[in-house]
């Protein structure tokens, strides 16, 4: 419910259901039964951590779509964002803490929220770690972005209608994405998939990563980079008429990232560390795949009314 109506936390959504009628008829409750409190989802969150609730839920979504008939066993499409961290710039600071033997630091001018300069300091993942979320890296999207505290989320979609298969998050780095498609893909093939072809965008034409996929008898059907250099990707593969299918349907991994971040209220998230991110991750997948289906339904209904 959090991420299908874009509520902004889970506190929000207790204090909707004081007067939501249709947040109370989801969860069965009548008009006049008190809101639960919102530590609820704290105290039961490393019980469904432990037992991987969120992903046995995404996966319940997956296998009603794939007994629809409405999933491709073959073609899939593979690509990566970055996910803002719960955790300030400011608390972004060395591992070793100040050099031994200086003067102590002076105090902060506001303890809850302290003026830091950045100026003329050299900040990396090697040599700083944030104090509130360590498991967060700095990471920027591009030449000239600013460089913010980040996860790395990746996506498998199936390439018949657009539905989600995996989507794992990862801790950002720049070969991440990368690193990630193998292990979806392989993940994918143990749950039943037989992966034929993949689709990706320019980062992943690597020959490491080209080769690997190969060796997985999959066909990588990469968008060619040949800025400064020679693509990993030849005519044997862009000569066939899959490829240009592959790379006009592997857009619509934009709009699974447009609707999990808009809707969903995953471009930044809620959580500290790589475990409660993943679990956010998964629900806010889930609850794309839902409204998917709820689409695809209304237009075979049109369809056949038609």
């Amino acid at each position: 419910m959090i991420a299908l109506y874009s509520v902004r936390s889970e506190r929000a959504f207790c204090e909707e259901l004081d007067y939501n009628i249709l947040f109370r008829w989801f969860l069965g409750m009548d008009l006049v039964e008190p809101s639960f409190d919102p530590t609820v989802f704290t105290k039961n969150r490393d019980r469904l951590l432990a037992h991987k609730v969120a992903r046995e839920f995404f996966d319940a979504v997956v296998w009603h779509a794939q007994e629809r008939g409405l999933l491709s066993d073959e073609h899939f499409t593979v690509d990566g964002t970055l996910i803002e961290a719960c955790a300030s710039l400011k608390s972004f600071k060395p591992k070793d803490g100040p050099a031994d033997g200086g003067d102590p630091p002076a105090p902060p001018d506001d303890p809850g929220n302290p003026t830091v300069d950045f100026r003329k300091e050299k900040r990396s993942n090697a040599t700083h770690v944030s104090t509130t979320d360590p498991d967060a890296r700095l990471m920027r999207k591009g030449k000239g972005k600013e460089a913010r505290l980040s996860y790395m989320a990746h996506a498998l979609m199936e390439n018949r209608h657009g539905l989600l298969v995996d989507f794992v998050v990862t801790l950002a780095s720049g070969t991440a994405e990368r690193d990630a498609a193998p292990v979806m893909l392989d993940q994918a093939r143990e749950r039943g998939f037989h992966p034929r072809t993949v689709g990706a965008d320019k980062s992943y034409d690597t020959a490491a990563f080209v080769a690997d996929m190969r060796a997985r008898k999959v066909t990588p059907h990469v968008a060619q980079n040949t800025s400064n250099r020679a693509s990993a990707i030849d005519g044997r593969t862009t000569s066939h008429p899959g490829y240009a299918v592959s790379q006009r349907i592997r857009k619509r991994v934009e709009e699974v990232f447009g609707w999990t971040k808009t809707v969903g209220g995953f471009r930044r998230t809620r959580y500290n560390g790589l475990a409660r991110t993943g679990m956010a991750g998964y629900l806010v997948a889930a609850a794309y795949n839902l409204v998917r289906l709820a689409n695809l339904d209304r237009r075979m209904c049109l369809a056949a009314a038609a």
